[in-house]
């Protein structure tokens, strides 16, 4: 057994020899940087200034100068995580005017409902108030999604007995969902809530949104339905989206999507070089100072289109970096052309009626009906009148081949 003053000694031996290594290290600056991060502390940025330097639309890189060394050697390659969303994460409203341009001359210019738009441009999600995550739970391979209004209940209720019907068609699921907003006029919400509630209960086919149902409000029921689905559909192959309105044949599009190789596939009926209207008496006009350019990008009639699963998704994410339009169909046009995806024409969407004239017998016409993927505009009784016409043993001289 070593003597007491023996351990005293090595002790100390030990110790000095810690404190000289030490002294090195610091002297020569080379503490592990896998537990200490030497940063200059005038380049350090607060949370706020790092959110103020990421404004919409003018995305700032405060990297480059902050990152530069004596010797010129890359930084290593960092990932950026995104939050994972999971369910709906917006649950109450808290939105406030936005009066920053009330000054202005070309505000003041703009009619009431355009100004109210501006006010409250920036109030993008709102809470969910029916929601129906199962239905993505599995496979889909078309995905129907209709734009409705709370008070059109007739038009849903002819959809599901149509062209909306969930089911298995040559082996390929189909299912359908419906999105609303609330009743516009206060005095009749409670009642049209009630009945759309129950509504749910039989069918379980509604998204509702606890937004104003308006026209202008109709790009929010697009943002919302993107991001809806961004958070609940990893299985859907393709969409379809149209108004309420509409004649649909779920077995041309499942059929023409059969040559289909995948990828960025946005079809539709395609506007190109659509000009912005600018007559005051037309439901779509818009003024200069909300969009100034000669030209919209193309885009598809609202009435109805079809696109990828996956693009969807890519489409969410562009749409977060866009401020909101008025003309929601138009809007997306804009979106696809920030991800630089052109949408493809087809002559078997008809979103203007299948000719010009509204009083031609053609528009009325099954077997034209029956070459057809989308045709614009029926009423309900025509809807099913028509589909009747086209499902029984229609005989037709010649079919289009469109396909």
């Amino acid at each position: 057994m070593s003597p007491p003053w023996k351990k005293t000694i090595y002790k100390s031996v030990l110790l000095s020899f810690a404190l000289v290594v030490t002294m090195m290290l610091l002297q020569k600056g080379n503490i592990p940087n896998q537990f200490f991060q030497s940063q200059p502390q005038k380049s350090a940025l607060s949370q706020e200034e790092t959110i103020k330097t990421q404004k919409r639309g003018e995305v700032m890189s405060l990297t480059n100068n902050f990152w530069k060394k004596a010797v010129d050697i890359p930084p290593p390659a960092v990932k950026a995580t995104e939050k994972v969303v999971t369910s709906w994460d917006v649950t109450a409203t808290n939105c406030t005017a936005n009066l920053n341009f009330t000054r202005e001359d070309w505000f003041k210019s703009l009619e009431p409902h355009f100004q109210q738009f501006l006010f409250y441009r920036h109030c993008r999600y709102f809470p969910i108030l029916i929601n129906h995550p199962e239905k993505c739970s599995s496979e889909i391979d078309l995905l129907v999604v209709v734009k409705s209004v709370i008070t059109q209940h007739d038009r849903r209720e002819a959809i599901r007995r149509t062209w909306g019907q969930e089911r298995v068609l040559d082996g390929r699921k189909i299912k359908t969902l419906f999105l609303l907003g609330v009743a516009s006029k206060e005095e009749e919400r409670p009642n049209y809530q009630k009945l759309l509630e129950y509504e749910d209960r039989i069918y379980g086919d509604i998204l509702q949104w606890d937004f104003l149902d308006t026209f202008f409000n109709l790009t929010l029921k697009e943002v919302h339905f993107l991001k809806w689905f961004n958070i609940y559909c990893h299985h859907v192959r393709y969409i379809f989206k149209g108004d309420d309105d509409v004649f649909v044949s779920p077995e041309n599009i499942l059929e023409f999507l059969k040559d289909q190789k995948g990828g960025d596939l946005f079809v539709g009926d395609v506007l190109v070089k659509a000009k912005p209207i600018r007559k005051k008496e037309n439901k779509y006009y818009i003024p200069d100072s909300l969009y100034s350019k000669t030209y919209y990008p193309p885009y598809a009639g609202g009435g109805g289109f079809v696109m990828d699963g996956p693009l969807a998704k890519r489409l969410h994410k562009a749409s977060e970096n866009r401020e909101l339009y008025p003309i929601d169909d138009v809007y997306l046009g804009m979106c696809l052309e920030d991800l630089k995806v052109a949408p493809v024409a087809h002559t078997g969407f008809k979103t203007f009626g299948l000719v010009k004239n509204k009083n031609s017998k053609m528009n009325r016409e099954p077997c034209f009906y029956k070459s057809m993927l989308v045709v614009h505009k029926l009423q309900p009784p025509d809807l099913l009148n028509m589909w009747d016409l086209v499902h029984k043993h229609l005989s037709c001289s010649q079919k289009a081949n469109i396909l």
